[in-house]
């Protein structure tokens, strides 16, 4: 059996001065730089303009930061964000929801859409989200791990052997804990695995929607659950039926359930390669 884990992993990878690079800073980053180059091949393979991915890459890191900073003020601090909007934009950027991400991101990914270059090559808003999720996934990963790095979003105490310590969080107790963080991350990198496999067999006759609703529901819906093995962000929390956490993945969850239904009710199909893809209801 194993032994309980003894985090005591410093977040800080080294620094010169008063700059330092930290472990989530690198795998946030690493989250975009890796997911770019795998929308790229996408792109290829989909005959799309490979020069969208830059300007795809700019409406990503934008909505992510602002979705994710605002969603966190709004969902746990709103009074932070009313009487200090600044700090949303300003660093350190300490407190980044993924739900609030989630939110900015299909915003983004509509404006885009929208464009008049994205319309001309049939990059839908469907057709995006359909694909960058498999990104999204890896990069939630990738932050999970960074949470990790930084001793932070911790579980509940627990006495199972795979247990860790977090010696370098000073809120809770020093004290054996479910490593929810490494949970969520692994998660995150099944369902990458899972919808790239989907979109390589499938490609352009993916179901106009399928991947983003597959994707909702296993992320949120494992969020919902992993979030009774977690502590609670904020005091106001304790007092609540569900966590902030809970209560926000439910509309998620049933997004996720609408976008797959409505994909294989409105299947596209592709009678040969150089067609016009038609849609056609079962």
């Amino acid at each position: 059996m194993l032994q309980y884990v003894i985090w005591d992993v410093n977040p800080e990878i080294f620094h010169i001065g008063s700059f330092s690079v930290r472990w989530y800073g690198l795998l946030f980053a690493l989250g975009f730089l890796i997911g770019m180059q795998i929308m790229t091949y996408i792109f290829k393979k989909e005959n799309k303009p490979v020069a969208d991915t830059d300007t795809l890459l700019i409406y990503m890191v934008v909505a992510t930061i602002l979705g994710a900073r605002i969603g966190h003020f709004l969902f746990y601090e709103p009074e932070v964000l009313f009487k200090n909007p600044l700090e949303v934009i300003l660093p350190p950027y300490r407190g980044l929801a993924s739900h609030g991400a989630t939110v900015g991101i299909l915003t983004s990914l509509w404006l885009y859409s929208r464009r008049k270059e994205s319309r001309l090559t049939n990059q839908s808003f469907l057709w995006v989200t359909d694909r960058i999720v498999i990104v999204v996934a890896l990069g939630g990963a990738s932050i999970r791990l960074g949470n990790l790095m930084n001793s932070e979003i911790v579980g509940r105490p627990t006495d199972v052997p795979w247990a860790f310590v977090f010696m370098n969080n000073s809120e809770y107790a020093k004290i054996p804990r479910h490593p929810a963080q490494l949970y969520e991350s692994l998660s995150c990198l099944v369902i990458f695995f899972v919808l790239l496999w989907f979109w390589n067999h499938y490609k352009e006759r993916t179901p106009r929607g399928s991947m983003l609703g597959i994707f909702l529901i296993w992320v949120f819906g494992l969020r919902f659950f992993y979030e009774y093995l977690k502590e609670n962000q904020v005091p106001f929390e304790d007092s609540l039926p569900l966590n902030v956490g809970q209560l926000l993945s439910i509309p998620a969850v049933l997004m996720g359930i609408y976008f797959l239904v409505r994909s294989y009710r409105t299947p596209v199909v592709l009678a040969e390669p150089d067609d016009t893809p038609k849609k056609v209801r079962s």
